[in-house]
């Protein structure tokens, strides 16, 4: 028989039955429907991790301030002033592995323009922290050197605030009131969107560190020369497990703390944060495809026992085609093509009914979704190896009947 035979007479044993080859089929179409989903969804969660690895800087290190106590009661990290500029300058000078290293302040605010008012977090920074966050200037320029040395009254603006004060407008040049005090409008930061936390990273005003001491926090709140957070910028090739421990060191010695004595700081290391959040999905991506492989291996099982019931109601059947001259091959291809059919067929629909499924997720449920053409691939791939794998069996049984023996059933 050629193939073409092969596929007609498949069709046509398929069509005598066709209610119970749809049923058959319809395990396949959740299979394959839930690996493109699936699949999607853990491609898509990926993407959000890389997003918050390139937000975060995969070199980078952050030091918050310790905590105070108030009626024995711990505050958090960040409460207690004590970290210094003394701090980044000894970081700067004694770990030739810190290529950035900067100091900020941070708070929050009303700022003004003309009628137009929004709150908002402000933060005091050095040069250093653009570099570090990845920040680039979109309109206007960054801050001159003279506005570290003089504590200018210069402030740059974020995306989200120049929208709620300017619209469209250039502010550059304008002159906005941060609580009582006018700044000069220098720029605006280029758009970066939400964090990989969902925070609005636009939502934010950026003046010089000293600024922020003199203008914009109260004295009774940060001590001359305190800093709230140092963040750093590691070198290329650097292990930031290694330079963490220096760091550590060297505060502890600055800081004059003893052996066993509670740090007055904390480090916190970006490549935890990532590691974690990367395993999380790797699980999650396990899990999800552990429960499509499950939905195709029901729906494989499906095609194979109703193949083995047909090769059981058609035994005259195979026997009246070997005494016409069908050798076992004949007998086996035909059985094998049915099985591919169903499977295929379900795969088709499975594909259309993924596609619609992981848009809907991604239109109205709350997970990310990556949908591409590798995904549609590998459920067409999974698609004809699920047929292909559970077909073997009811056409090798069928191939091995004895021609004799299937004639004399009735």
């Amino acid at each position: 028989m050629t193939l073409t035979d092969t596929i007609r007479t498949a069709v046509f044993a398929l069509r005598g039955n066709w209610m119970r080859s749809a049923l058959t089929s319809l395990g396949v179409i959740i299979g394959i429907a839930a690996v493109i989903v699936m699949v999607s969804v853990g491609q898509g969660t990926q993407s959000e991790i890389d997003k918050l690895v390139s937000g975060l800087g995969a070199s980078r290190l952050d030091i918050a301030s310790g905590s105070a106590k108030a009626g024995g009661i711990r505050l958090g990290a960040g409460s207690r002033a004590s970290l210094y500029d003394g701090d980044v300058d000894a970081i700067r000078k004694e770990i030739p592995a810190v290529q950035y290293v900067t100091g900020t302040v941070r708070g929050s605010t009303q700022v003004v323009y003309a009628e137009n008012n929004w709150s908002t977090s402000w933060q005091g920074v050095q040069p250093d922290w653009f570099v570090i966050n990845g920040w680039t200037i979109a309109l206007g320029a960054e801050f001159e050197a003279h506005d570290y040395s003089t504590a200018g009254k210069t402030v740059l603006l974020g995306e989200t605030v120049r929208q709620q004060l300017f619209g469209d407008d250039d502010p550059t040049g304008q002159t906005v009131r941060i609580g009582r005090v006018p700044f000069r409008v220098a720029g605006v930061l280029a758009a970066k969107g939400q964090s990989g936390f969902g925070q609005d990273q636009d939502d934010v005003l950026v003046v010089p560190l000293d600024t922020a001491r003199r203008r914009l926090t109260r004295a009774a709140t940060l001590a001359p020369g305190a800093l709230q957070q140092i963040s750093l910028g590691i070198a290329n090739g650097e292990s930031l497990d290694a330079v963490q421990s220096q760091i550590e060191d060297l505060l502890r010695q600055r800081h004059r703390i003893r052996q066993g004595d509670e740090d007055d700081f904390s480090v916190r290391n970006i490549s935890e944060i990532i590691a974690t959040r990367t395993q999380t999905t790797r699980l999650m991506s396990l899990l999800l495809g552990a429960v499509a492989t499950i939905s195709l291996i029901v729906g494989g099982i499906g095609i194979m026992n109703i193949m083995l019931v047909s090769v059981t109601e058609r035994i005259r059947e195979i026997g009246l085609r070997m005494a016409v001259g069908a050798g076992p091959s004949d007998i086996r291809a035909q059985f094998l093509a049915e099985a591919m059919l169903i499977s295929i067929i379900g795969g088709t629909l499975g594909i259309a009914i993924g596609i619609v499924g992981a848009l809907l997720v991604s239109h109205f449920g709350a997970l990310p979704v990556l949908l591409n053409w590798k995904v549609i691939v590998l459920a067409a791939g999974c698609s004809i190896a699920t047929g292909l794998f559970f077909g073997v069996y009811p056409a090798r049984k069928a191939s091995l009947l004895d021609p004799i023996e299937a004639l004399r059933q009735q």
